[in-house]
């Protein structure tokens, strides 16, 4: 209710302020600190109206960047999707002619059996009979 302070310390700070000040200038401190604490209250008020308006209208680039990423991402997913058409029917054309390569009897040739190479030890080995 009374902020940080509770009821002794306001009664305290109020005999304070009675003792200090005296009991005519007591109600003039009270209505300037009232106008003072107005005053802020309107400041800060005006300040935070501001810093709404101001974070309103940053809100809207903000928006425009959202609307522009979409529409930059529904454009990229339609050309990978063409990409992707393209060369599923070109990986197509390219298995069907393979299957044909594959698959056709008169392509295939017979290719002779290779033996295996001598290696050079062998040749290079003196005969054990020669000597």
């Amino acid at each position: 209710m009374f902020g940080p302070f509770g009821p002794q310390e306001i009664i305290f700070l109020f005999i304070a302020a009675l003792i200090i000040f005296g009991p005519k200038k007591l109600p003039e401190i009270g209505k300037t600190l009232g106008k003072g604490m107005r005053e802020f209250k309107k400041a800060t008020d005006d300040l935070k109206s501001n810093w709404e308006e101001h974070l309103r209208d940053s809100d809207s680039p903000v928006h425009d960047l959202r609307q522009t990423i979409h529409e930059v991402t529904a454009e990229m997913s339609a050309s990978t999707s063409e990409i992707k058409e393209h060369l599923a029917g070109h990986i197509e054309e390219v298995t069907n002619e393979v299957r044909s390569d594959v698959e056709s009897p008169a392509t295939v040739e017979e290719k002779p059996a290779v033996s295996a190479p001598s290696t050079p030890q062998e040749e290079t080995k003196p005969d054990a009979h020669t000597h």
